[in-house]
């Protein structure tokens, strides 16, 4: 009991902003993290360490946010954007509080695995290799992707100018 408080205290906020991050809903990223902790003191006992535990407990939350995906009716959002300076990196235009909202739009209209690799990478910070090791990939494969996600997020901002 006392090896899940600790992986629950170092991990929980990892988790609970990687949930908010994907799915953009703080209600729901809490709520699923609840039901990622809930799901790992049953399955820490069976945890053989193939992977960083970090990557591990996130593989739990995508998947706990996709059955909750299923479960939802599929919705559109769709509002004009403000467009940032393109020649601004995406990086540097979500620390700008304004053009956050437009980056975090154009990013949740972004297909799978876009959307998941970038809120990966950019936003919990996870190298390619966990990146790669979540989605049964390799490293390479997950750098690819960042960079495609990150050029059509670019490209929309460019194209709703």
């Amino acid at each position: 009991m006392k090896e899940f408080e600790e992986v629950y205290s170092t991990y929980f906020r990892d988790v609970e902003l990687y949930l908010r991050a994907i799915c953009h809903d703080a209600h729901l990223a809490e709520e699923l993290t609840e039901q990622v902790f809930f799901r790992a003191l049953k399955a820490l006992p069976e945890f053989r360490g193939d992977c960083d535990i970090r990557t591990w407990l996130c593989a739990m939350g995508r998947n706990a946010y996709l059955s909750h995906l299923r479960k939802q009716k599929p919705t559109v959002d769709i509002e004009e954007l403000n467009i940032p300076d393109p020649r601004q990196g995406i990086e540097e235009r979500i620390c700008d509080k304004e053009q956050a909202m437009d980056i975090h739009r154009v990013l949740h209209a972004l297909p799978e695995p876009y959307k998941e690799v970038f809120s990966l990478r950019v936003f919990s910070q996870l190298s390619f290799v966990d990146i790669g090791s979540l989605f049964g990939k390799t490293a390479n494969w997950a750098c690819v992707t960042y960079h495609r996600a990150r050029q059509k997020i670019k490209d929309a901002l460019e194209v709703s100018e």
